[in-house]
């Protein structure tokens, strides 16, 4: 089949890579428009976008979709040029309105990280870690008006291990759902495959705030370590000592029972936090100002009153 591919960040790279390698042909790329990163504030072009680019393959990037503005007219034209027979998407991150899910006679098909309809949203990966989902998977689905609300037309399942963070499950799924979407993709052409709607209850995965990050120490150790797990590495689970704030990188449960909440224990070889329930030992800590290190490297050195308290 002849595609456009819509996706912009690193997981989606892989299946445009996959997509690429199979007999189908991407004619075209839509992704975000550069973006300014690093101290120099320079714009870079988007994972996707670097990707095509180096395919020599045709990159879009419209600020916005919508009807009656210019970058959004100048999609539909372009589209109906290239006349694409499916948009298999990945995390693209913009808004396609009605009339464009219909320029394409396969439609737009999403490949969503989670089983729908579970987790709907913009943070499928983070939502399932953090609710102690033990089985998550990759949807493809066909989009429609609703959020993630289209019909299914493929899916995988995969386990959540006890030490998966969003950025180790997400890399995972990424290739796996790679190979969902290449399949989804040759069993429209084949008409060997046929749209199912959604079943069960649905839940939802907003987009994830700094706010939602800053760790609780009242709660569970268990609740705790599914937070830092499911934060990691963005936005970053963090929690201020006095006026500073730190970003945790990694915990680990213990059975041991005698700190407060937010309390410090610190030994040559740990640094121990309590929680509303069993201890919690700190692995990885990033100081206001450095770079990730060994929490016990960063409490030798960090010269801290006795009873030192995470705040809550």
């Amino acid at each position: 089949m002849k595609l456009v591919f819509a996706g912009t960040p690193e997981p989606a790279v892989v299946a445009l890579q996959k997509l690429l390698a199979s007999e189908h042909e991407v004619v075209a790329v839509i992704t975000r428009p550069d973006a300014r990163k690093g101290r120099g504030r320079t714009l870079h072009p988007s994972p996707v976008a670097a990707l095509a680019q180096e395919h020599g393959i045709e990159t879009l990037k419209p600020t916005t979709l919508k009807p009656g503005t210019e970058d959004g007219e100048s999609i539909r034209q372009r589209l109906g040029e290239l006349a694409p027979d499916c948009i298999p998407v990945v995390a693209y991150g913009n808004l396609v309105t009605k009339d464009l899910l219909e320029i394409a006679p396969h439609g737009w098909v999403n490949l969503h990280f989670s089983l729908l309809p579970a987790w709907r949203g913009a943070a499928p990966v983070q939502a399932a870690i953090f609710a102690g989902d033990d089985i998550t998977g990759a949807t493809t689905f066909r989009i429609e008006e609703g959020l993630d609300t289209g019909p299914v037309l493929g899916t995988l399942t995969q386990e959540i291990k006890a030490s998966d963070t969003a950025d180790s499950l997400l890399t995972s799924l990424a290739y796996s759902g790679a190979d969902l979407l290449v399949a989804t993709m040759d069993g429209l052409e084949s008409g060997t495959i046929q749209a199912v709607p959604q079943q069960g209850e649905a839940s939802y995965a907003p987009k994830i705030t700094k706010d939602d990050a800053k760790v609780d120490w009242t709660r569970p150790d268990f609740a705790i370590d599914r937070q830092i797990r499911a934060f990691t590495p963005a936005p970053g689970p963090w929690t201020e000592l006095g006026q500073d704030r730190f970003k945790i990188g990694g915990v680990q449960l213990t059975t041991d029972n005698f700190l407060a909440p937010g309390e410090l224990s610190i030994s040559k070889s740990a640094v121990l936090v309590g929680t509303g329930t069993n201890d919690l030992q700190i692995t990885h800590i990033q100081p206001p100002g450095k770079k990730m290190m060994v929490a016990a490297d960063w409490a030798r050195g960090a010269n801290l009153a006795e009873k030192a308290v995470f705040s809550s």
